[in-house]
C-alpha cells in the first residue's frame, strides 16, 4: 500500500466504500430513499466493474510495456466460456429436455455423449482453474512465438486481432460443442445460489470489486518494481534495452500472460451477472473498444483505465437509451476528442495540468530576502 502510485489509495477506498454501501443500500433502505440502489443497477454496475478489470489488464501491457493488443476480448471470452460451462453443468435435469448430463443445445443437435473437454466442469475448483489456465496458456503460446520472432508495433496488433477473429469463427460452429451462435445461457444457480436472487447479485458485485482491487494491487506491484522499470524501458526503447543485456521477450511474455489471466477472470465474473456468453464476445470490435476505454481514461495510469471503462460504458448505456440511432457517433466523437485534446487521457492530462499549476504557484511565490553574511575580521 505504501508504494501505490498517485490516486491509488483513493481508488481502493472508493472500491471499499462501494462494497459496503451498495449492499446495505439495496437491502435496508426503502425504495423511496434517494440513496436506494435497485437490483438492476447492482447488476449493471457489476458488469461495469468486470469491464474495468478488463481495461486494467490492457493498460498493464499497453501503458507500461507498449504492447497494443487488439485481441484481448479473446481472453475475456475464454474465461467467460469456462464459467459458462460450469453453470451449464449445474443445470442438470432442470433443462428443457431434462437430460441430467447433456446441456439442452447438445440434446437439440443430437449429441449422444458429453465431449471430453467438458469433463470436470461440474466441479467448481476445476472450472476456476480453467478460467486462469486456458487464457494464460493461450497467451503463453501466442506470446512465445510472437515475441521470440520480435513481432512488434502494428504487426503485433494485427495478429492479435486475427487470433480473436479466428476464435470467433471457430466458436460459431455448432460442431465445436459450445452452443454455436446462441452460446451458453439459461443458467440457474452458482454454488447452489439462485442467480436471479438479489443476494446472489450482490455477492457477485462484491466479488467483482474484490477481483478489481486485487488486480489493481497486482498491477501496481509489477509496475512499481524493478520489473516495471524494465517494462517501461522496453516500451520507450526496446532495442536499447535489448542491447543492454535484458531478455526482452521474457519480460513481455510474462506481463502478457498476467494480463490475459486478469482478462479471463473478468470474463468469468461477467457471465453469471449478464446470464449469457456467446461468440460475439470474441468480436474484434469489442477488443478495440477496450483500447478506447484505456485511451479515454489515461494510458499508463492503471486507475485511469478503470475510470475510462466506467465513463464510456455509462455513456453507452445512456446514449443507447436516449439516442439509439446516434450513440455510435457519440462514441467515435469521444475518441476523436480524446485523441486531439486529451492525448494522455483524462487522468494523464489532469496530472499534467496539476503539475503545471503547482510549478506556476511556486514560481509566483515571493522570494525571501537573502540572509546577510557577516564578514570575518
Amino acid at each position: 500500500m505504501t508504494g501505490l502510485p498517485g490516486g491509488g489509495k483513493t481508488f481502493l477506498g472508493i472500491l471499499l466504500v462501494a462494497a459496503f454501501f451498495v449492499p446495505l443500500s439495496n437491502t435496508f433502505l426503502p425504495e423511496s430513499s434517494p440513496f436506494y440502489v435497485p437490483t438492476y443497477l447492482v447488476s449493471l454496475m457489476g458488469k461495469y466493474v468486470c469491464f474495468a478489470l478488463l481495461a486494467l489488464s490492457v493498460d498493464l501491457i499497453w501503458g507500461f510495456a507498449g504492447i497494443l493488443s487488439l485481441g484481448h476480448g479473446a481472453f475475456f471470452a475464454l474465461g467467460g466460456y469456462a464459467m459458462g460451462m460450469y453453470l451449464m453443468r449445474q443445470i442438470g435435469d432442470r433443462g428443457v429436455y431434462g437430460n441430467p448430463l447433456l446441456p439442452d443445445f447438445m440434446v437439440f443437435l443430437n449429441w449422444t455423449e458429453l465431449p471430453w473437454y467438458w469433463f470436470g466442469f461440474d466441479i467448481f475448483p476445476f472450472a476456476m482453474l480453467m478460467v486462469i489456465l486456458v487464457p494464460g496458456l493461450l497467451a503463453f503460446i501466442f506470446g512465445w512465438f510472437a515475441f521470440r520472432s520480435r513481432v512488434t508495433g502494428v504487426y503485433l496488433s494485427i495478429i492479435t486481432q486475427a487470433m480473436t477473429y479466428a476464435l470467433l469463427l471457430a466458436f460459431f460452429r455448432n460442431d465445436m460443442g459450445f452452443g454455436g451462435n446462441n452460446g451458453l445461457t439459461d443458467f440457474k444457480d452458482l454454488l447452489g445460489f439462485d442467480l436471479q436472487a438479489t443476494g446472489t447479485r450482490l455477492g457477485l458485485f462484491v466479488a467483482s470489486l474484490i477481483a478489481l482491487a486485487l488486480g489493481y494491487l497486482v498491477c501496481c506491484f509489477i509496475t512499481q518494481s524493478k520489473l516495471g522499470r524494465v517494462l517501461i524501458a522496453i516500451r520507450d526503447a526496446e532495442s536499447r534495452t535489448r542491447f543492454s543485456g535484458y531478455r526482452v521477450e521474457y519480460y513481455k511474455l510474462f506481463v502478457f500472460v498476467v494480463s490475459a489471466i486478469l482478462a479471463g477472470i473478468a470474463g468469468a465474473l461477467y457471465v453469471p451477472q449478464v446470464g449469457i456468453i456467446n461468440p460475439s464476445e470474441f468480436s474484434p470490435a469489442n477488443s478495440i473498444e477496450v483500447v478506447i476505454w484505456v485511451a479515454v481514461g489515461g494510458r499508463g495510469t492503471l486507475w485511469g483505465a478503470v475510470l475510462g471503462a466506467f465513463l464510456v460504458n455509462w455513456g453507452k448505456s445512456y446514449f443507447t437509451g436516449s439516442f439509439p440511432d446516434a450513440w455510435l457517433y457519440f462514441l467515435g466523437g469521444l475518441f476523436v476528442f480524446t485523441t486531439l485534446f486529451l492525448p494522455k487521457g483524462i487522468v494523464g492530462t489532469a496530472a499534467v495540468w496539476i503539475e503545471k499549476f503547482k510549478n506556476k504557484q511556486q514560481g509566483s511565490s515571493p522570494m525571501q530576502a537573502p540572509v546577510p553574511v557577516k564578514e570575518e575580521q
